[in-house]
């Protein structure tokens, strides 16, 4: 097993050194890249995402082909992309039919809870007796 590490070590640093050797190789160039204003939405865009673009010409090209109307389509998901903060006033229609349903729904229940209430009030507790003894 000492032998077998031992040609691993030496042919790991023979390989290295072969590498270490050979010329290294030659410096990649960007591909040649079209004016950004010759860009259409069906222009390859694959050399402006090469490595060795700069960042600036990249966010160009990228923003030539973003601006295309064909990215700018309302899909229906945007359910947040209101400003809620400009609240709708109140109208004068609205706030009429709120009151009228004001009264109509709570005044008529407090009404019928009152001559019950005033009822029980009202009733004397020795009617609450044995009508049987009464006679």
């Amino acid at each position: 097993m000492g032998e077998e590490k031992q040609d691993f070590l030496r042919r790991w640093s023979r390989l290295k050194r072969e590498s270490a050797a050979q010329k290294p190789a030659a410096p990649e160039n960007p591909p040649q890249l079209p004016p950004l204003d010759s860009l259409t939405f069906e222009s390859d865009f694959k050399a402006f995402m090469h490595s060795k673009v700069e960042e600036g010409v990249k966010r160009a090209a990228l923003k030539k082909l973003f601006s295309d109307p064909r990215f700018n389509v309302m899909d229906g998901l945007d359910t947040y992309i209101d400003d809620y903060t400009k609240a709708e006033p109140v109208t004068e229609e609205l706030l009429a039919r709120l009151e009228h349903a004001r009264q109509t729904l709570l005044v008529s229940k407090q009404e019928e809870e009152k001559p019950a209430e005033e009822a029980k009030a009202v009733e004397p507790i020795e009617n609450h007796g044995d009508k049987r003894q009464d006679a």
